[in-house]
Formats: structure tokens, sequence, C-alpha cells
């Protein structure tokens, strides 16, 4: 979105609401189940403008341990100074990128300050449940369904070659 900041600049109004909906066939990611909401307010408060804003978009994606399908929703807020462009130096937009949403031409544009956000604070993985047992690393089933009736035991491989003599002597004694 847009936003045309002259009335602000201006001094006209004092504040400016924002909500609307950023499209996600834009993200180029397929986690992202339909449109981020967005809404916030900008506020002239004596000399400088304040963006507050948050931002929420339904996703869907796989359990990290068990690959259960998950869904939900995932939402992030953001706290900027909003500057016009012309009035901050090089040096100041540069090492304080993630402190100031800039004004060119009188317009604001909102749309990649929020998509950088979502894509930088959206979790790499997700749990279907914090005590998530996984899947069973032999046969693959899901142990949330219940116990696979594989052999739990593992041998350490150093004692391999102890355990095939020991097997060959349970054998012979039979």
């Amino acid at each position: 979105m847009i936003l045309d900041m002259g009335p602000m600049l201006r001094g006209e109004v004092k504040k400016l609401d924002l909500n609307y909906l950023l499209p996600t066939g834009e993200f180029g990611d397929d986690r992202f189940a339909g449109d981020a909401q967005v809404s916030g307010v900008i506020t002239d408060e004596g000399g400088y403008m304040h963006l507050t804003l948050s931002a929420t978009i339904p996703y869907t994606t796989e359990c990290a341990r068990c690959l259960a399908p998950i869904t939900g929703a995932f939402s992030v807020e953001l706290e900027r100074t909003v500057a016009v462009k012309e009035t901050l130096t090089r040096e100041q937009i540069e090492e304080n990128v993630d402190e100031f949403a800039i004004v060119e031409n009188g317009k604001l544009d909102l749309d990649d300050t929020v998509r950088e956000e979502l894509f930088l604070s959206f979790p790499m993985r997700f749990l279907c449940r914090e005590d998530c047992p996984g899947l069973c690393p032999k046969c693959g089933k899901r142990l949330a369904d219940g116990p696979c009736g594989c052999d739990s035991r593992e041998i350490d491989p150093r004692w391999a070659g102890l355990k095939t003599l020991l097997d060959k002597n349970e054998e012979e004694s039979e």
C-alpha cells in the first residue's frame, strides 16, 4: 500500500489509520495460505511521525518432527519512525534501516517493510505440539498415533561384532 503522506506533512491531519490486505501472491512462499491483514496507525507526535503496525497472515506447514499438517495465523508487530528521505543523511538511513519508514516524494510504501518483517520473523520450523514424539527412526510411523512395535534398543556399533558372536552362541545352544 502506498500512502499519500501529503496531508500529514502539511499538518492537516495528526493521525492516519491503516487497514488493508497485502496479497500473498507477491510473497513467493507457498506456506502462506491467504492475504496478510495489515492494520496500524501513523501519528504526528509534535515534530516526528510514528508508525505502529501489526500484520497477521494465515499459514499451512508441516510439523518439523512428525510431518503432520499444521495451520494457523502468524502475527508480527513493528514500530518505525516515519521520516522524509531528504531530512536524513545516507549514513543515518544505512545504520538505522530498521528504525525508519522513509517517505519519498510525499508517498510512503509500507508493503516492502511488512513483507520483510514477516519473512524475517516467520519461524523456520513448527511443531504440532510441544511434546511431539516425532517419527520412528526405523519404520517412519508417527509415534503420536501409538507405538510402532520396532525394537527401541540401539546397539553401539562398536559392540555389534560381539552381539553377532552372542547370537551365534545362542543359536548353537538351542
